[in-house]
C-alpha cells in the first residue's frame, strides 16, 4: 500500500450495522445513475437510512452528523478533520467516464472563465489541474447557475446524468477522466465512501461491499429501473455502468488519491494534505 495510510484502531467490524442503541446508520449518496451499483439493495434494508443529495451538499451532512457515512467526494476528505475511508466502493475510472466533461467554444488553451456545474468540490479541483498542467490555462471560475453573470465565450464544466441530458451545443470537449489518465498514468477516484472519526459502522463496510457486488451483478436490473427516469439511452447506460465506471477501491486507486491530493495542493486549491486514513 502506498505511504500515508493509517487504519482506524475500531476497525473490527461488529455483529451489526446498527449503531449502539438500535439506531440505524445513515448512509449519504448521490442520486446519480453512476451510484446506483453501489446503493443497490441498501433501501430495502431496516438498519440503513439512505440520505440522497448532490455531492457538494455530503460534506456538510457528514460535518454535521446528518451521516455517519457518505459517497464523499474525494477532494472534500481533507476538509473534515479525523474522516476515514471506507474502501467498500467508490465512483472512479480508468479513462473516459463520459460524465465529467468541459464543454468549450474555444480550444482549452484559449479557455479564459469556467462555468463551473457547483454539485461536485472533486470535479472543479480536477478541471483546475487539467486545465493548467494539460493547457496552461487558469480560467476564473464563476457559478453555472448565475447566468447573468457568465461571458458569453465561458466554458462549461458539467458532471453527472445532466452531461447526458443537457449537454451544451459546443465544438471542443475535454473528458476530465481521460485527460488524467493521459496526464498521469493512473486511474481517478471521484467519491469514496468516507465516515466521520467517531463513527461506529458496526458492520456496514461489508455490507457496502455485498452492495457493491450486487449492484454490478444486476445491471440489468439497474438499467431497466433506473435509466429512463435519469435520462439515459437504456444502451448508453449499460456500458456507462459496465465499461466506463470502476467501482473498486484498492492501492491503485488509493495512490491516485493521493497523488491528486498532492496536485490540488501544489495548486492552491487545498492545504497541506494529511495522509490516507483507512476506517
Amino acid at each position: 500500500m502506498p505511504l500515508g495510510y493509517r487504519f482506524g484502531v475500531d476497525a473490527a467490524p461488529s455483529k451489526h450495522s446498527q449503531q449502539p442503541g438500535g439506531k440505524a446508520v445513515r448512509i449519504g449518496s448521490v442520486n446519480y445513475l453512476n451510484a446506483k451499483p453501489l446503493i443497490h439493495g441498501l433501501e430495502r434494508d431496516p438498519r440503513i437510512e439512505l440520505i440522497l443529495d448532490v455531492p457538494a451538499r455530503l460534506l456538510e451532512l457528514l460535518r454535521t452528523k446528518q451521516c455517519d457515512v457518505a459517497l464523499l467526494p474525494v477532494i472534500d476528505y481533507q476538509r473534515l478533520a479525523g474522516s476515514r475511508i471506507v474502501p467498500a466502493g467508490g465512483i472512479g475510472c480508468d479513462g473516459a467516464t463520459l460524465t465529467v466533461r468541459i464543454f468549450s467554444p474555444t480550444p482549452m488553451e484559449e479557455i479564459r472563465t469556467l462555468a463551473c456545474d457547483v454539485e461536485s468540490h472533486t470535479s472543479v479541483a480536477l478541471a483546475q489541474i487539467i486545465l493548467k498542467q494539460r493547457c496552461g490555462v487558469r480560467p476564473i471560475l464563476v457559478d453555472l447557475n448565475r447566468v447573468g453573470e457568465i461571458p458569453a465565450d465561458s466554458a462549461v464544466l458539467l458532471i453527472g446524468d445532466k452531461v447526458i441530458t443537457q449537454p451544451p451545443e459546443m465544438r471542443w470537449q475535454l473528458d476530465l477522466g481521460e485527460a488524467w489518465r493521459e496526464l498521469t498514468g493512473m486511474p481517478f477516484v471521484f467519491a469514496v465512501w468516507t465516515a466521520r472519526g467517531e463513527a461506529d459502522l458496526g458492520d456496514l463496510p461489508r455490507r457496502l461491499e455485498l452492495a457493491r457486488e450486487a449492484g454490478l451483478a444486476d445491471l440489468e436490473t439497474i438499467v431497466a429501473r433506473h435509466a429512463q427516469s435519469h435520462g439515459w439511452p437504456a444502451p448508453l447506460a449499460r456500458k456507462y455502468l459496465a465499461d466506463h465506471l470502476k467501482y473498486d477501491v484498492g492501492p491503485a486507486q488509493m495512490a491516485a488519491i493521493e497523488l491528486f491530493h498532492r496536485l490540488a495542493h501544489e495548486h492552491g486549491l487545498i492545504s497541506p494534505p494529511r495522509g490516507l486514513e483507512i476506517y
